[in-house]
């Protein structure tokens, strides 16, 4: 599989990487044996880049990309997060930061994070305070680079003039462009962009339900493009680029993901599968070129996205 940089600091990742949200938490009951088996597949099909966080699981995630990636350790790169709480507040005070990036390399096994995230913004401590802390850890060799998730111009500006930042993670797909006037930034900064659910939570992966038949955990009962009142709309978007898809001879997960890494060459989409066969899907995307004709069709059919929203984040 092709690489792509991120930033101007030398990370580097392949073109897909593998987001490890759901082997821990937010799509239903999951098994880890699968979930292992699904990480090192992507692993054998070229993927280097995996990612996690804390609050996935509350280091039970974390653990599990551990043990999956013992074996191949110094052939991957791994990042985390800090900055929630277990009621999905935020906390980026110093010496909570502290406390969980030294848990996370236990939960991992790990000497070093290559990439650590800000998971969101908090409104009660500057940035410059937090990247301070991040500072940290780089001066002392256990995080490589650094970066920010759900966030925005003037956090972003004020986080690299105190530490460079390597990329920024973002929710984006062919259904959420919310993220879309940030480019211009990171073009400017010299940072790149880890795109977080590519395949729009599972609605443009070729199989979506009505909420009802999620389990009550899911988080898919948060978003909006399951509201009663936008699923038919959204169904008959996702049926029409499906309809593309098939004319192309590809899933539409493929198409989804083809797109984002056709938007620019600095973007590195990380879907996450716990199904081995799903995964090996998923990655034969990166060897997708889409058309001018393709992607011309696509922002007819979904110009403005999914109708209703993808769960909050603040662009701060």
């Amino acid at each position: 599989m092709q690489t792509r940089t991120l930033g101007s600091q030398g990370l580097t990742a392949s073109a897909i990487g593998y987001g490890a949200m759901g082997t821990a938490i937010g799509y239903g009951p999951s098994d880890d044996t699968e979930s292992i088996t699904a990480i090192r597949r992507a692993h054998e099909l070229g993927v280097t880049h995996f990612d996690t966080a804390e609050m996935y699981g509350w280091g039970e995630g974390e653990k599990l990309l551990g043990r999956a990636l013992a074996p191949i350790r110094d052939e991957v790169t791994v990042a985390t997060k800090f900055g929630f709480t277990p009621g999905y507040g935020q906390d980026s005070r110093p010496e909570h930061i502290r406390e969980v990036v030294e848990a996370s390399l236990r939960n991992l096994d790990i000497e070093t994070i290559d990439v650590l995230y800000q998971h969101m913004p908090d409104p009660n401590v500057p940035v410059e305070d937090v990247v301070g802390v991040m500072k940290e850890f780089v001066d002392a060799g256990k995080v490589k680079y650094l970066g920010l998730s759900n966030t925005g111009e003037d956090t972003v500006r004020r986080a690299h003039a105190v530490h460079p930042i390597s990329v920024l993670q973002h929710e984006y797909s062919i259904f959420t462009h919310e993220v879309e006037p940030l480019f211009p930034v990171l073009e400017e900064l010299g940072i790149g962009f880890v795109a977080y659910s590519p395949i729009a939570r599972g609605f443009l992966g070729g199989a979506v339900k009505s909420r009802d038949h999620y389990d009550a955990s899911d988080f898919r009962h948060r978003i909006a493009w399951w509201e009663p009142e936008n699923f038919e709309t959204n169904v008959a978007i996702a049926d029409e680029l499906a309809g593309l898809a098939r004319s192309r001879g590809v899933t539409l997960s493929q198409l989804a993901l083809a797109w984002l890494l056709a938007r620019k060459d600095y973007i590195v989409p990380i879907p996450g599968s716990r199904n081995a066969g799903r995964v090996a899907e998923n990655i034969a995307a990166a060897d997708l070129t889409l058309t001018a004709a393709d992607l011309a069709r696509i922002a007819e059919i979904a110009p403005d996205g999914g109708l209703g929203g993808r769960l909050a984040g603040r662009l701060s």
